[in-house]
């Protein structure tokens, strides 16, 4: 393998780490269904399945099969998943794949489509705002700490951080 690792990453990241993580991620495509939810139901049901199949299948095969944690507990565990479903795929690739180009997209739209559909969704005055709002908040949040804290916290420790153009740390 060429790819340059980050020598004092860790090797497996911790199974709480990896809970939360899921949690929150579960935690945002639930909220973001419901926000789609309050627009219109088959929208609703149209985010879950991207979300699910893009982040569940799709990203798990173009990202973390080219990834060093392939098979191993990584800050969120795919990589274990990862292992379960697809083959092994080439280190050298991880930092140039299709994934690296997809999950930017896939994670903003997990976020921008349930918020333009909640904020359309306030306009109907037969509905209660207060919910809408809570959602709103709520997904915001998530979407926050998913995106920056957890991210970073991720990253920090990732072998991978060198060659990852989504890495959140960067050497300097």
């Amino acid at each position: 393998m060429s790819a340059k690792l980050y020598e004092k990453g860790l090797e497996e990241y911790s199974k709480s780490g990896v809970i939360t993580g899921n949690l929150a991620m579960a935690v945002w495509i639930v909220l973001g269904t419901i926000g789609c939810w309050f627009l219109t139901p088959l929208g609703a049901w149209i985010f879950l399945a991207f979300a699910l199949i893009m982040v569940g299948v799709v990203l798990r095969k173009l990202v973390c099969t080219d990834c060093y944690y392939y098979g191993k507990w990584c800050s969120i565990g795919w990589g274990k998943l990862s292992a379960l479903m697809f083959p092994k795929g080439n280190e050298e690739g991880f930092g140039t794949s299709l994934g690296q180009k997809l999950a930017p997209l896939t994670y903003g739209l997990l976020t921008v489509v349930p918020v333009v559909f909640l904020v359309t969704s306030m306009f109907d005055t037969s509905q209660l705002l207060i919910p809408k709002i809570i959602v709103l908040v709520l997904l915001l949040a998530v979407a926050f700490y998913s995106g920056t804290i957890s991210r970073k916290k991720g990253c920090s420790a990732c072998k991978m951080r060198l060659v990852c153009p989504g890495s959140a740390v960067k050497e300097k």
